[in-house]
Formats: C-alpha cells, sequence, structure tokens
C-alpha cells in the first residue's frame, strides 16, 4: 500500500516520513512511547491512508486506541477500519497484512489498562468526550 497524507499537521507528516526513511529506527520511540504505522483504505476515497499511532502488545496482538484526543468524532482511520478491517502495519521495519476490530466491552478493561500504562492521557481523552474511545485489536495475517 501506498501513502497519502495531505490533510496531515506537520509534526506527523514529518513522524510518519521520518518513521519510513528508516525503516522505523527513528520514529519508533516517540516522545518515549512506542509507535506504529497504520495503513488502512479510505472508506470513501479508496486511497491508502498511513498514519503513525502509539501502540502496545497483548499475547500475540497489537493494541491501538482511537482517541483522537477526546474529540467528539472517531478518528477518519478507525471509520476507515469499520468499512474495511484488512489493513497494513509497520512496527520498526516489520511490516505485515493484519485484520483489524474493536475489543468488546469484555475484552476493553484489561486492554484499556495496558494502553494507559503506556499513555496515561487516554483515560483524560476519555473523560473530554461523550463517545466511547474504541481500543482496536491487530492480528498479524501475514508479511508483506
Amino acid at each position: 500500500m501506498t501513502q497519502s497524507n495531505n490533510s496531515k499537521n506537520s509534526w506527523i507528516q514529518d513522524h510518519l516520513t521520518k518513521y519510513i526513511q528508516t525503516n522505523g529506527e527513528d520514529g519508533h520511540i516517540w516522545k518515549g512511547m512506542p509507535t506504529l504505522l497504520l495503513t488502512t483504505t479510505g472508506r470513501v476515497s479508496g486511497q491508502f491512508h498511513t498514519t503513525p499511532l502509539i501502540y502496545g502488545k497483548f499475547e500475540k496482538k497489537v493494541l491501538i486506541v482511537a482517541s483522537r484526543g477526546g474529540a467528539p468524532t472517531h478518528p477518519q482511520w478507525y471509520l476507515n477500519i469499520l468499512d474495511s478491517p484488512k489493513i497494513e502495519i509497520q512496527i520498526l521495519s516489520d511490516k505485515f497484512h493484519a485484520i483489524a476490530r474493536t475489543a468488546t466491552q469484555d475484552e476493553k478493561p484489561e486492554l484499556w489498562n495496558i494502553m494507559t500504562e503506556i499513555f496515561p492521557m487516554y483515560n483524560n481523552y476519555q473523560l473530554k468526550t461523550d463517545r466511547i474511545i474504541p481500543l482496536v485489536i491487530i492480528e498479524r495475517i501475514s508479511e508483506l
């Protein structure tokens, strides 16, 4: 998949560019937190969109949070996943196809704790919004 990032903030674009150019050597750890690159298929445009996100791990699964800083609406990448859950992930130089799904109510508390250990602001973001912030579970399918 390729990337389309015309509307991203410049710091996000800079992070993304460094991550891609260095295979994650510069960019995997961002402000002390592990980040990955998520590539989704745009539900309207059909174009590929790549976004750097904080991630955690649980068993053999990867976790991400659709917080959007506590905004009242979900991030576009999450809406894309709802429409087309087949995604691509890059963690450092490891690139793979995966399937993404939203954690169930039963799964979420344990996984939310993992993510708030990494980035405690997720709790504040949840307090800022009326929407329930989704936690996404990613399972590897195959290598790219």
